[in-house]
């Protein structure tokens, strides 16, 4: 194998450094030579060598192959364990192990006690779990085991960072065997992918020779294409083998050995590194591979299917060149491989931390920065899991796990549906449980047509469950063939895993609608929602969101539901597409310490009152509402607000108000050196709780406040002496010369006015002032009619110089009046002549 020649370098620096990082490209045999090329060395000790290798199917296959050139079968001197599976014993040397396994052992037992050697493999295709796992075991090495050894190995990844974090570890390289390998793009072109993937393959085995090997994203892609070859191939034409993780190992075996001839193998991206076939000179890659992205709309990571990286491209296309000059056709042109991404980003960097945040929790780390990491957590994705998992009931307040957590931990699914299977698992529920986490992993079973809407149920999830626990094939509701395998599937792992009885998860698990609630809730606890108005579609969920109830749902008539699944919308409104109705008695049984009861008082701009209730909520959504009386405590802020936003015309400014506070602003504008207080309608509005709020006691409503004499509360601001003071230097009336008790008007304008008659005004010399003559009065003298004739601050300057020609324009209009010579010796008098004559 081309590993060989660095075998001995490598046993070496293994043997003098606690950490290395080994470097060797695909299909240079460092899988199964490395573990035995290190099991005897003496500074091991003799304890086990731990391998994590990502893929189940490479976990086995190395195992067997390992133990196979010990003349053993696994168990012995080389065994594995990953999830349902286990095959090891005392004698056990090598243990391959897969995600998830090692972190659970570490979890258990921290020390790693008998574990001398733990090595990453794939290390490159940085899955968070391996990431994980060497964090752990980095920070195991440094507090309580300083002789635990780690490897690291990689057949693409830039060893300078990871060597850095494993604190400066030497880099050992091992050269690979390869060929030159001549690449034909096919170019992008329309038509479904499995039909495009078959027609290149075909041209592959026409134009070529040796066997091939072709890469799709995943078993649903390799059964169709598959297919195609077999059903539209009439010429002699090669074996046409599947490969990948869900095969029984014999079919596995069969892809991967060489075999009597030639033939196509049909991979996911196992065989891009993890696995190398035999026989393989011509590789067909259809550009996509399956990566673990986080779901918004489930709240689950899910694997998705998405374009591989440039760095993935060129690892297949080395998989054509280990025994001799090869070929790879692209299913993709030149311009799309410029345009793929240098390297496929870590997934701690794009999926949901809630599991890794758990996890941590469990092992006593607050705060993830506290271990070393080649790319941290992002700390919003950290904030939004810590989030998620109190809701869940998985942390405490302060950040550590409740015993709820710590089970959860134990079950290698994300916590949403491991508090589910809990919960199931609580009211003897196991194989429900487990189905319905089915249903939320996997791809939706139901087809629904572009535009068509749901029938309408109670539950859309409850429709689905009981489409495949009771068998229905309802010719209204179209199953997608693939993904009800994918279910059936899942749902017996899960049920295996909550040691659910065999055979009972499809056919003997009947789900009520409130029991199918019970368990969404515990999955989905911040996913409630309400609807905004009866017969709307408009939902707001708990987290203040909202959201419309999309026509996938057939979730109708409820007021309250979960929503399980939600995108994220247009416009900032999500849609809800599958949900379950709820009640709230349910809410208050599932959710009970998350549901707050409280009072709200506001004010209703539509019937422009206080509105009081004590409702029950949780988060934004409320479960119930009943009307209730406001105190004066709680209306009186809300009044004010009110005030303030309506603004003071809100309140009864009737004229006696409005002449008080004129008559104040020109006392206080008269003697600005003394302290009255400040009546501007700005600074009034800026304190209404000083001297509004004290007279609001029992006001409820805009009636209430027009009703309000704002005179009192308004003349509190005065002490006695001002108010006094304000009388005299501001009174409402002046007696003019013709005896007549005239009111002086301090609203129309900055200055109080006095309108009079002129004649009433007859004898008077100067013009009449208040405030102690600091503030002349401004005249309007009337003409007899009552209509303004001059303005004037300046009475004697009238006299003078205006009368005259005021008397000439009048005199003959307004005949009945007196218009005397001399105005400064007449009688002044409001009275016609004849009036006068009369003696009136």
């Amino acid at each position: 194998m081309p590993i060989d020649p660095a075998l001995p370098r490598l046993a070496r620096t293994v043997a003098s450094s606690p950490n290395t990082v080994l470097h060797a490209p695909p299909g240079a045999g460092k899988t199964t030579r490395v573990p035995l090329a290190l099991l005897h060395l003496p500074e091991l000790g003799g304890g086990r060598i731990v391998m994590l290798e990502p893929r189940r199917l490479a976990a086995v296959y190395a195992a067997h192959r390992m133990a196979s050139s010990l003349g053993e079968e696994t168990g012995g001197t080389v065994g594995y364990t990953m999830r349902f599976e286990r095959r090891v014993s005392g004698t056990t040397r090598i243990e391959v192990v897969t995600e998830g396994i090692l972190t659970r052992r570490l979890q258990r037992d921290p020390c790693l006690e008998g574990v001398s050697l733990v090595i990453f493999d794939e290390f490159h295709e940085r899955s968070i779990h391996a990431d994980l796992a060497l964090a752990f075991c980095l920070e195991v090495q440094r507090e309580v085991r300083p002789d635990l050894r780690i490897l690291v190995m990689s057949a693409t990844l830039d060893t300078g960072p990871v060597a850095a974090l494993l604190g400066n570890a030497p880099v050992v390289s091992a050269e690979g065997r390869s060929f030159p390998v001549e690449v034909r793009y096919l170019d992008d072109s329309p038509g479904r992918f499995p039909e495009r993937m078959a027609a290149a393959v075909r041209r592959a085995v026409s134009e070529t020779e040796g066997d091939v090997l072709a890469f799709l994203p995943g078993s649903a892609e390799i059964r169709a294409c598959r297919e195609i070859l077999r059903s539209r191939t009439s010429a002699p034409f090669p074996a046409v083998l599947p490969l990948y993780g869900d095969l029984p190992f014999a079919e596995q075996e069969r892809a991967i050995l060489p075999g009597p001839g030639r033939k196509v193998v049909l991979s996911t991206n196992i065989a891009e590194t993890s696995l190398t076939i035999e026989g393989v000179r011509v590789v067909v890659d259809g550009g996509l591979s399956r990566m673990v992205r986080h779901d918004p709309s489930s709240g689950l990571n899910r694997l998705v299917t998405v374009r591989e990286s440039r760095a993935s491209a060129e690892q297949r296309a080395g998989r054509a060149g280990r025994l001799a000059p090869g070929v790879c056709y692209r299913l993709f042109g030149r311009h799309t491989f410029g345009a793929m991404t240098p390297f496929s980003p870590p997934e701690i960097l794009l999926s949901d931390l809630s599991s890794l945040v758990l996890e941590l929790a469990v092992w006593g780390v607050r705060e993830p920065d506290s271990l070393a990491w080649l790319d941290p957590p992002p700390p919003a994705a950290v904030a939004a899991a810590r989030d998620l998992l109190r809701h869940l009931g998985t942390l405490d307040r302060d950040g550590r796990p409740t015993e709820t957590g710590r089970r959860m931990a134990e079950l290698p699914v994300h916590p949403r549906l491991a508090r589910l299977l809990l919960r199931g698992k609580e009211f003897g529920k196991e194989s429900a449980a487990a189905l319905l986490a089915a249903l939320l992993s996997e791809r939706d079973i139901f087809r629904c047509a572009p535009g068509e809407s749901a029938r309408i149920c109670e539950s859309d999830l409850l429709e689905r469950y009981e489409a495949l626990a009771h068998c229905v094939r309802d010719k209204s509701l179209l199953l997608r063939d693939g993904s009800v395998r994918a279910v059936e599937r899942t749902a017996g792992l899960l049920a295996r895993l909550m040691k659910a009885g065999a055979g009972t998860v499809l056919h003997e698990s009947p789900l009520g609608g409130d029991d199918a609630a019970r368990l969404l809730l515990a999955a989905y606890p911040d996913r409630i929602a309400c609807r905004r108005e009866e017969g709307g579609d408009r939902f707001l969920l708990a987290n203040g969101r909202g959201a419309l109830l999309s026509p996938r749902s057939g979730v109708r008539g409820s007021p309250l539901l979960v929503a399980v699944q939600v995108d994220a919308g247009t416009g900032g409104e999500g849609r809800i597409h599958l949900a379950s109705s709820v009640t709230p008695g349910l809410i208050r049984a599932e959710c009970g310490d998350r549901v707050a009861a409280g009072r709200t008082v506001s004010w209703d701009r539509r019937q422009e009152r206080i509105l009081a209730c004590e409702e029950e909520r949780i988060g934004a959504v409320v479960l119930c509402r009943r009307q209730a009386s406001a105190s004066d405590e709680e209306a009186i802020p809300i009044l004010l607000e009110a005030v303030r936003e309506s603004g003071m015309e809100i309140l009864a400014w009737e004229r006696p108000v409005r002449r008080f506070l004129g008559r104040a602003r020109t006392v206080k504008k008269a003697f600005p050196e003394e302290d009255w207080p400040d009546c501007e309608p700005g600074h009034l509005l800026s304190t209404l709780p000083e001297w509004l709020g004290p007279y609001l006691s029992g006001i409820r409503s805009r009636r209430d406040l027009a009703d309000l004499d704002l005179l009192v509360p308004l003349r509190a601001l005065f002490t006695p002496h001002m108010l006094r003071l304000l009388e005299e230097r501001a009174p409402t009336h002046l007696t003019v010369p013709s005896g007549r008790s005239v009111e002086i008007d301090y609203l129309s304008g900055e200055e109080p006015i006095l309108a009079v008659k002129l004649q009433e005004l007859f004898g008077l010399a100067d013009t009449p002032v208040i405030a102690a003559g600091r503030v002349p009065l401004l005249l309007h003298l009337l003409s007899p009619a009552g209509r303004p004739v001059q303005v004037t601050r300046d009475l004697r300057n009238f006299w003078e110089r205006g009368y005259r020609e005021v008397r000439r324009e009048l005199k003959g209009r307004y005949p009945k009046h007196p218009w005397p010579d001399d105005p400064w010796n007449a009688a002044p008098t409001g009275k016609t002549k004849r009036m006068l004559k009369a003696g009136m």
